[in-house]
């Protein structure tokens, strides 16, 4: 069963409990999606900001981008979830012979290469989110604005908590290419950040 499929209240209870899953990267998945969700209903309401027919064609264009990202950023919620798993499996991996330590080195460094992706595809997608929560707060229904703003603060978390989890997943000698694009993506971000008129201290 999918972690979205559980009523809201036991999802919480899941993420309240001592078990190490569902944690930080699928809350930062689930962050992003519900930004997702908030910015395909803003750019859904019928009135813009001006009314011109070029905002609701770009209106309707981000909503849809929106959909397609809210599904991935739920299913990077479970993801999350089972790449950690994956990753305590492959440690728990037997090693008393040199062909079990080798399998299990093996197993672990796929495990790991998986547990990094996934928070990375969290972040690079929650990016896409605060882009479009900006055209929304640009463009669409000033009512609405609360909720654009809302949803740019929820993707915003979203990605800094993946990017966190990116980090701690790379180790101790982290790939500079991967750093790289995380501050590339924590900069844009923040841009965003700006656009919308969010404090972030």
């Amino acid at each position: 069963m999918s972690l979205l499929d559980l009523p809201a209240r036991e999802l919480l209870d899941r993420f309240a409990s001592a078990e190490p899953t569902p944690g930080g990267g699928s809350a930062s998945a689930l962050a992003g999606a519900l930004a997702a969700s908030l910015l395909a209903m803003v750019c859904a309401l019928d009135r813009t900001r001006s009314g011109a027919a070029a905002e609701r064609e770009q209106l309707d264009a981000a909503g849809k981008r929106m959909r397609e990202a809210g599904e991935r950023l739920r299913r990077l919620v479970d993801d999350d979830s089972a790449a950690y798993d994956a990753v305590v499996a492959a440690y728990r991996l037997p090693r008393t012979t040199e062909e079990e330590k080798a399998a299990r080195k093996g197993a672990v460094s796929r495990a790991m290469a998986c547990a990094t992706e996934v928070p990375r595809e969290t972040a690079r997608t929650c990016l896409e989110v605060m882009r479009a929560s900006v055209e929304a707060a640009t463009h669409g229904n000033p009512n609405a604005l609360s909720d654009a703003r809302t949803a740019g603060a929820l993707a915003w978390a979203g990605l800094l908590g993946a990017v966190e989890n990116v980090r701690i997943n790379l180790g101790p000698q982290p790939d500079a290419s991967t750093l790289a694009e995380l501050a590339a993506v924590v900069s844009e971000a923040r841009a965003s950040v700006a656009a919308l008129g969010l404090a972030i201290g």
